[in-house]
């Protein structure tokens, strides 16, 4: 982010799936206490055409950890049916922020050190890390970047694996577990908003595994967030 913005900088519009209450507002809540700077406005990828502002250049940061096909499309009509020209960032993943996101995380519920320098003579928590995800195939091969950069901190395999369909943890589960693994801890690569309530709990149980929480509003997803927006001036 820039040092300092000109009066008519771009609004920041952020495009979150579905519901724009919960974790989508409380990330808004937490980019404009650390930019006051900034216009911030939130909305839902299906309402962004209407709610898009005028007289004003705009960039669009989606609310994602991974480039979604379905939802970046439709972020584009939207885009195009305004007629605004507002420029849309990649997604905030991946990135090593949001590696370290889930590090953090992970080692809130005590699945990982919390240090990875002067403890690495401890033994770790878990022998493994499931990465979990949502959109089936495509979302597992688009977060393969986040979970080598999570493995890298942990020096700890890490898979990803779909939550939302088949063949998923289930089977990551059982090849990590064939290769010795037998701790294992989901990390949900996902904001909050992607999936049903409960979605990982489910898996965890099934896999008799720990889960962390997802990121929801943490301060790390806020910076990703104001990256995007920077990176987009700059260019």
């Amino acid at each position: 982010m820039p040092t300092s913005l000109p009066p008519d900088a771009p609004v920041l519009v952020l495009a979150t799936p579905g519901d724009t209450s919960g974790v989508a507002e409380e990330i808004a809540a937490v980019v404009r206490v650390d930019n006051p700077q900034i216009e911030v406005r939130l909305t839902s990828d299906t309402d962004l055409a209407d709610s898009l502002p005028t007289g004003r250049d705009v960039v669009i940061v989606p609310l994602l950890t991974w480039e979604d096909p379905v939802i970046m499309a439709e972020i584009g009509k939207a885009v195009a049916a305004s007629g605004s020209g507002a420029m849309v960032t990649d997604a905030l993943g991946p990135h090593p922020l949001l590696a370290e996101a889930l590090h953090i995380r992970l080692a809130e519920r005590g699945l990982a050190r919390a240090d990875r320098v002067r403890l690495l003579n401890v033994s770790s928590p878990v022998d493994a890390v499931i990465l979990g995800t949502v959109g089936g195939e495509r979302a597992v091969r688009a977060v393969q970047a986040t979970a080598v950069l999570l493995a890298s901190r942990l020096t700890l395999p890490v898979v990803a694996a779909a939550l939302d369909s088949e063949p998923g943890v289930s089977l990551a589960a059982q090849r990590l577990r064939a290769a010795g693994a037998q701790r294992l801890a989901i990390a949900p690569c996902m904001i909050g908003h992607e999936a049903p309530t409960g979605i990982v709990e489910r898996a965890a149980a099934e896999v008799d595994a720990g889960h962390a929480e997802p990121l929801g509003s943490h301060s790390m997803v806020a910076e990703l967030v104001a990256r995007a927006y920077g990176s987009q001036l700059a260019t």
